[in-house]
């Protein structure tokens, strides 16, 4: 009979770790469009897969009378479980308990399944809908943030780390999502910021609502903190579990490798009239990722910041690459300050887990202007420069149309170790275009041209003689700085080869401490 009691005890204990905060804070959840903590994880794990941890834990404050304010589990949900068969450790914060604030035990249990999955190499999901640090705690308080944000630096590089952001996110917990690999928000109920409108409303005397200072879209189109951005909290989750079919559990494995019947020798003709007579003509690169990717699947990255590069994961004859395009669609497919940051932190995630690089180049150069200049393009292109030029997984190189200057550097050219670099025959590789190139060169004959016909038919003649010599890759070619120029039908095909040839890659960098990066 003991024993028997002693397992309903068990039974009821877990019943009331279940609710967290109680029935009524679940009900105002679901008022609100939210999910609780344990339906975010029901959703993002494989059914019947979710091994708990932590779940009779309290917290020990006993200031301002919390210990009568004490609840299992203490306002998170942490464990492991699998996202189509593979490990994964999460942690949920749970808004019913003390509105998800932030306590030294929260911050424990949180650090403890950080801890397991740097252990067993799994990548840390963080599903944060919390009101801050427990201010009853103090200091406590403050040192668990700590601890977790120390946790986040050592896991960097070693297992991948997803944040999502489906509630209120404020202050310094907003440290533990900026110091992950990927933060998804979604557009219902989901905001960040390090003050609040009333603290910007008594400081700067602006007027500002929650959703204008951090919600979602502010972050997805305007400071790029936001990789991804869901219409709901379940298309969100949806979005965190393809990623990581796309990502290695650490920093030791290759990407797992999917079955596909789209051949690798697909041929897609229409590549061969899709890019415009008209050198300033726009198109969408997109177009061309889908059409050489296994089954056109493409999963974009920051979809909606820095628009003119496309970066994203996508598989190519079943092995997981990272596609980095410029897309003339947008700003001609300038780089500037935000895309630059925007590539550089894609192809160092990449090149962290061992995920291949396929650029896609057409790029007629940086923005230029005082804007650009105040902001540090400088220093944000060298980024991206350094980013390629460090990065030792597998580059392979296309460049599709316009490649001038120093973006053409930029771009995984051959002298930053890019591996294998293809050009279609529309290829145009050079310090600049026609028109600049002879203002330049032929500024004194210019000069010297008074009659406007003669003028313009002089600029036309040399604009050939450039053209001749530079819109097209086989000067670059004849140096060895293009492997192949190659038709376009056949770039999925071409592209595959050199991927499984350079399965066995070996790169080596210089022994160090770390880098110093131009941060």
């Amino acid at each position: 009979m003991a024993f028997e009691q002693k397992i309903k005890e068990l039974l009821d204990k877990r019943g009331e770790a279940r609710i967290g905060g109680g029935q009524k804070g679940i009900d105002k959840q679901h008022e609100q469009g939210k999910l609780t903590a344990r339906e975010r994880i029901a959703l993002l794990l494989d059914e019947g897969s979710f091994e708990e941890f932590d779940m009779f834990v309290t917290h020990r404050c006993t200031n301002f009378d919390m210990q009568k304010k004490s609840y299992l589990g203490d306002g998170v949900v942490t464990g492991y479980g699998t996202i189509n068969g593979r490990m994964v450790y999460v942690f949920a914060q749970d808004f019913t308990v003390l509105g998800g604030s932030l306590s030294e035990t929260m911050a424990l249990k949180i650090c403890k399944v950080m801890d397991q999955a740097m252990k067993v190499g799994a990548p840390v999901i963080g599903l944060n809908d919390s009101g801050g640090a427990r201010i009853q705690e103090g200091i406590n308080a403050l040192a668990g943030y700590a601890e977790i944000f120390e946790r986040n630096i050592l896991a960097s590089g070693v297992v991948p780390q997803i944040s999502a952001i489906f509630g209120p996110c404020a202050g310094g917990s907003v440290y533990s999502p900026a110091l992950t690999d990927f933060i998804f928000m979604s557009k219902q109920n989901s905001y960040m910021f390090l003050t609040g409108p009333k603290v910007v409303k008594t400081v700067t005397g602006e007027d500002v609502t929650v959703d204008k200072l951090g919600g979602a879209m502010v972050h997805a189109t305007k400071s790029g903190v936001a990789h991804f951005v869901g219409e709901t909290e379940e298309s969100t989750i949806q979005t965190i579990r393809e990623l990581v079919g796309f990502i290695p559990s650490n920093n030791f494995e290759e990407a797992p490798m999917v079955a596909t019947n789209d051949p690798i020798d697909r041929l897609e003709d229409h590549l061969n009239s899709i890019i415009p007579e008209n050198p300033n003509e726009a198109y969408d690169v997109k177009d061309i990722i889908h059409a050489i990717v296994d089954d056109g699947q493409f999963l974009e990255v920051h979809e909606n910041w820095a628009k003119n590069l496309v970066v994203g994961f996508a598989h190519m004859g079943g092995m997981s690459v990272g596609v980095v395009a410029n897309q003339p669609k947008a700003m001609a497919g300038v780089l500037d300050c935000n895309s630059s940051r925007k590539g550089a932190r894609f192809v160092r995630f990449c090149d962290a887990f061992n995920i291949p690089l396929v650029t896609l180049v057409d790029v007629p150069g940086f923005l230029p202007g005082t804007g650009q200049e105040y902001n540090g393009v400088i220093n944000h292109g060298a980024k991206f420069l350094y980013a390629y030029g460090e990065a030792t997984v597998p580059k392979v190189t296309v460049t599709l149309r316009k490649s001038y200057g120093g973006a053409h550097i930029v771009m995984s050219c051959k002298q930053l170790r890019s591996d294998i670099n293809y050009a279609w025959p529309t290829a145009q590789i050079a310090v600049m275009g026609a028109s600049g190139a002879i203002e330049v060169l032929q500024g004194r004959a210019l000069k010297e041209i008074t009659d406007p016909e003669e003028k313009a038919k002089f600029i036309a003649e040399k604009e050939k003689e450039y053209n001749d010599l530079f819109a097209n890759p086989y000067n670059a070619a004849k140096y060895g700085y293009i492997d192949d120029v190659i038709e376009p039908r056949n770039t999925r095909f071409r592209v595959i080869r050199a991927l499984q040839a350079l399965q066995t890659k070996k790169d080596s960098l210089p022994m160090k401490k770390h880098c110093n990066l131009p941060l």
